[in-house]
């Protein structure tokens, strides 16, 4: 069989000529077994060649695997099949009474694609969406499978993984009580003066959007769980109307404004889960560094706004507590993490890319593992002190480099 297979937004065509799609443990553990080389494609919301199995290679997605949802009440956990988005865990865990701390901005990307590539949600005090993992199950080269839990030494470079260790068949989290989510949405906050910090803290979650065509913020969506106090937010006007966070488009898929309390899964995410969207007129970049560099990278990127702007739909900034996975863009570091959602065209967005990462560079700017970026190998590989601790591991559960293509071992190089 031959099929045509790209990832979401259509900026990459792989090499495989088909995308297998097994049904069963056994069906993958044989596949695996029997291949050279393989990688997991995941919901495909990845805008490089991280899942590129190369000339070859064998490219796999979970989505035929049972959708695997096992909600353990008593201890607060859910075991999630690899295959299962967001959405739908969200929605299983929920009729159970209880809630995952954190989810991204979209709800239709893979749990076990998501927690591999260091994807995040927002908040001061909230980790990468990894930080509820407490264990994996990986079905490495040979098709046998390593369950690694916390406790492990070799947890910390378990689950942000890249997919270099092997296919992650399932993982299970860490639950809490489910709660209410009140979303207010305000608008035009000034960079000059900003107080990073304080505005950062205001809520449980809070994302600044803006195109950059004028100095400051178009928008700030502050999302407040109704347990903690009402927001005090004294630097920006309330939204009059329903807002998308790229400004033009309508507003009718994102999920509920105006301070309508509503479950944590229908306000965390910035879009609803039962909009599913088509394959995506963007390209997308982010950059995560420190949180006290802050506002000097703000100012950095208002240095070079109109070059930005000509090529932006809207950038995001973000927070993200420090993490423990060695490969996390946020290890060891309390994050600020500016998104950029770019237009359909790579040869105008790439020269802005790297000038922006020029901008960015005085501030050990780490790339989102799964996004459009440019950073040199070496530079990039500078900027994980836990970097030989994940090499090892590497060669343990994959020693012949079975899913190490290019992107891995321009990672992992010595």
């Amino acid at each position: 069989m031959t099929e045509t297979v790209t990832n979401w937004a259509g900026n990459i065509t792989y090499l495989a000529k088909e995308l297998h799609r097994p049904h069963s443990l056994t069906a993958l553990a044989g596949l695996v077994a029997g291949s050279a080389k393989v990688r997991v494609l995941g919901s495909g919301h990845s805008f490089n060649e991280i899942a590129e199995p190369g000339p070859g290679g064998v490219l796999l997605s979970l989505a035929a695997l049972p959708d695997e949802v096992d909600v353990d009440t008593a201890a607060r956990t859910v075991r999630v099949g690899g295959g299962v988005r967001y959405a739908e865990l969200a929605r299983r865990v929920h009729a159970h009474g209880l809630a995952l701390p954190n989810m991204a901005s979209l709800p239709h990307i893979s749990v076990a694609g998501s927690v591999a590539t260091g994807t995040h949600g927002s908040g001061v005090g909230n980790g990468p969406l990894a930080s509820a993992v407490r264990e994996v199950e990986i079905v490495t080269a040979d098709g046998s499978t390593v369950v690694i839990g916390r406790g492990d030494e070799r947890f910390g470079g378990a689950v942000t993984s890249l997919g270099a260790l092997g296919v992650v068949t399932a993982l299970t989290l860490d639950l809490e009580p489910s709660f209410e989510v009140e979303q207010h949405v305000f608008t035009e906050l000034p960079l000059a003066g900003l107080d990073f910090e304080t505005v950062a803290a205001t809520a449980y979650s809070v994302s600044l959007f803006t195109d950059w065509r004028e100095p400051g913020f178009r928008q700030v969506w502050l999302k407040r769980r109704t347990d903690q106090p009402l927001p005090d937010f004294p630097w920006a006007a309330p939204a009059v109307e329903k807002m998308h966070p790229v400004p033009g488009m309508p507003a009718v898929n994102c999920t509920e404004q105006f301070g309508v309390a509503g479950p944590w899964h229908e306000r965390l995410p910035h879009f609803r889960a039962e909009f599913t969207p088509s394959s995506g007129t963007e390209l997308q970049s982010e950059y995560l560094m420190p949180r006290p560099y802050a506002v000097d990278a703000l100012y950095a990127i208002d240095g070079i706004r109109d070059a930005v702007a000509g090529v932006l739909q809207t950038c995001e900034v973000r927070t993200v507590a420090a993490d423990e996975q060695w490969l996390s863009p946020a290890y060891g570091r309390d994050t600020v993490a500016l998104h950029f959602t770019w237009v359909e065209d790579t040869e105008a967005v790439l020269p802005v890319v790297r000038r922006l990462e020029e901008a960015l560079g005085a501030f050990d700017a780490r790339p989102h593992w799964g996004k459009v970026f440019a950073v040199p190998a070496a530079v990039l590989r500078g900027l994980y002190p836990r970097l030989d601790d994940f090499r090892v591991l590497a060669r343990e559960l994959d020693p012949a480099g079975k899913f190490a293509n290019a992107f891995v071992q321009g990672v992992l190089a010595d």
